[in-house]
């Protein structure tokens, strides 16, 4: 339970620090300017805990939130929840990232204007780099105070906002069809060569790290933590581990028995870029249906497990590496359950692939005899 507290419980202080340093890092390499990493992330920070407390608008006069009742617990502005402070939880994370935004850009707007003070060359660089924080300390005070004094007089906040547009994207990844469209777009940027994996996660990983937070309060999303790497794509995107058995021990054809014994060890462990790029499957009419199919099919079969709640709700952040089967037990508190529709998946996105690689495999042997090209 402390573990707990020490990281979901103070998620979004991560992400603001980590938010805010590496932004920063771009601009100082990028623009070569005199910006320090560490203070962009002091900076993001700082602008963060100013949004953080719960602020009303009475009688002309601001004042903090103090509340406890069946309603639930706020002492002056913070709202407590078994975990802590709530929003320093996940429910905090859009905040953070966007007040991380708002504050590098105004340091590096600083710096970039030279509107920082300057020291004399004989005091010691950490001095001097303090010392040209002060300025956009107050300039991001300055504007995180003035944009949250708005929002509190229209009778809101930013938290209450970010909510808006990120409540409906939350409410589609919490339903089924949501959940398809998620796959087919991620399949559909590796068939032209993209990463999809890295591009939509990118955008996802808040959403199911909240959504891990509140099952592990008692809710039942199934679309949580490493739902994508426990129960859907299993051997790598396309769901392929069956198809990497299959292509490495029953192809006929000696390129893929080669290409698919290479790429068995790292399959296991969700990896299958030699299998992407090697059979290939970006740009390949013949394998580009079960590519899209195996997967969706898998996140329909879990997530239905899920909700129906024959299989546990996700509570643990698993390695995403880790093996099928062995990372669904883990991911759901070891539910032993998890671990048998993990398997389910895997026998039938090799069921789908089936098919389609066994006519790839006929393709390809008639190649290597030189009697028919394959495209």
């Amino acid at each position: 339970m402390l573990a707990n507290k020490a990281t979901m419980g103070i998620l979004a202080l991560y992400f603001g620090l980590v938010i805010g340093y590496e932004y920063t890092k771009i601009f100082a390499e990028e623009e070569e300017l005199n910006l320090n990493p560490l203070n962009g992330a002091l900076l993001s920070l700082f602008a963060f805990f100013i949004t953080v407390p719960q602020i009303v608008l009475e009688k002309g006069k601001m004042s903090l939130v103090h509340q406890m009742d069946d309603g639930g617990t706020i002492v002056h502005g913070w709202v407590m929840v078994a975990d802590g402070v709530s929003r320093l939880g996940a429910t905090g994370i859009f905040t953070a990232i966007i007040t991380s935004v708002v504050a590098v850009q105004l340091y590096r707007l600083c710096v970039k204007k030279n509107w920082v003070i300057k020291m004399p060359e004989a005091v010691p660089e950490g001095v001097s780099r303090s010392f040209t924080a002060l300025i956009p300390a107050f300039l991001v005070a300055f504007v995180i105070l003035i944009i949250n004094g708005i929002l509190i007089a229209l009778g809101t906040d930013i938290f209450k906002i970010v909510a808006i547009p990120f409540g409906f994207v939350v409410n589609l990844t919490n339903s089924w069809i949501g959940i398809l469209v998620i796959y087919f777009i991620m399949h559909a940027l590796w068939i032209v060569g993209i990463h999809g994996a890295t591009i939509v996660s990118g955008f996802l990983t808040p959403i199911v790290l909240t959504n891990m937070q509140s099952n592990i309060q008692g809710a039942n999303f199934p679309f949580a933590g490493e739902f994508n790497n426990a129960f859907v794509t299993l051997g790598g995107s396309g769901a392929t581990l069956g198809l990497c058995i299959f292509i490495a021990f029953l192809a006929k054809s000696k390129q893929l028995r080669v290409l698919g014994k290479s790429a068995l060890a790292p399959g296991i462990f969700n990896i299958n870029e030699p299998l992407i790029f090697g059979l290939p499957i970006v740009y390949n009419p013949f394998l580009a249906i079960p590519f899209f199919l195996a997967p969706m099919v898998s996140a329909s079969i879990a997530y239905w497990a899920i909700k129906l709640s024959i299989v546990k709700p996700i509570i643990a952040q698993m390695p995403w590496p880790t093996p099928p089967g062995a990372g669904a037990f883990i991911s759901t508190g070891g539910h032993f359950m998890a671990a048998v529709v993990a398997l389910i998946c895997v026998v039938v996105s090799f069921l789908i692939w089936l098919p389609f690689i066994k006519m790839y495999d006929k393709k390809l042997v008639q190649q290597e005899k030189g009697e028919q090209a394959l495209i």
